[in-house]
């Protein structure tokens, strides 16, 4: 039985043919990589209007939930990205280089500014002192995979801001200037809209859903050198995780 769409609770139709569809997604109906119903089926089988179905579809398109690929139809997106999370400490550009992912590296903010209280209480300086503020945006395949946001603490690492973080990575460059190894890092994960600045940078609506990864990272003597945000939006990256439960008894 075909589902029933109306407007008497005052949602529009075209937010419930985003809704439809989005549950059959999630709910794994309609699979990766497999190409959705055409929207001439999409309006026989929902009884809706061809513009219905369109402003419905170009919906969940700018969410990153659906590619549409001219000649061949709708896709439901494959994540061109993962990150795996375990008790090795990778940055995301090791990690994408470890799996044999090809990206590229975009710097759109590198500049020196004075500590506020929070990037003080982060990197343990105190107010006012200089830190090197820099936000780059990575590419697979042209597309944006994610939007990363640091405050680095240059009282470590002497030089940092001289660096070319396009091509060099962070890490590599903060153990060549502080003359240490990468400690550990204390990540927290939140789920976001993107807003207009950082869907702008990762070519999403501003109202798309993406994981935003506040993170504090650890010289290998304890002293913080970043603090900052990862931003990878939905449906074009993948955390995925190993564990192993212990044997307590029988």
């Amino acid at each position: 039985m075909p589902p029933r769409f109306d407007k008497s609770d005052g949602e529009l139709l075209y937010v419930q043919v985003s809704d439809f569809v989005r549950e059959k997604i999630y709910s794994k109906d309609w699979g990766v990589d497999e190409p959705i119903p055409s929207e001439h089926e999409l309006m026989e089988m929902l009884h809706l209007s061809r513009g219905t179905v369109q402003k419905g579809i170009r919906q969940l398109v700018d969410e990153g939930l659906l590619v549409q690929q001219r000649g061949r139809g709708t896709f439901v997106v494959q994540p061109i990205m993962a990150r795996p999370s375990s008790n090795r400490l990778l940055s995301f550009g090791e990690s994408m280089s470890a799996q044999g992912i090809r990206f590229t590296t975009k710097v759109v903010t590198c500049e020196i500014l004075p500590a506020g209280p929070l990037c003080s209480e982060n990197l343990q300086i105190d107010v006012g002192t200089p830190y090197l503020y820099l936000c780059r945006v990575r590419y697979v395949l042209n597309r944006a995979v994610m939007f990363i946001e640091s405050h680095l603490n240059l009282s470590v690492c002497p030089g940092l801001e001289d660096s070319d973080f396009e091509h060099e990575a962070l890490f590599a460059a903060v153990e060549r200037t502080s003359g240490h190894q990468i400690g550990r890092s204390e990540m927290v994960y939140t789920a976001r809209t993107a807003g207009k600045v950082r869907g702008g940078y990762l070519e999403c609506d501003e109202h798309a859903p993406v994981l935003e990864i506040d993170q504090l990272v650890r010289l290998d003597n304890g002293t913080p050198f970043e603090w900052g945000s990862v931003w990878l939006p939905a449906n074009r990256c993948v955390i995925s995780s190993e564990t192993r439960r212990d044997v307590v008894g029988r």
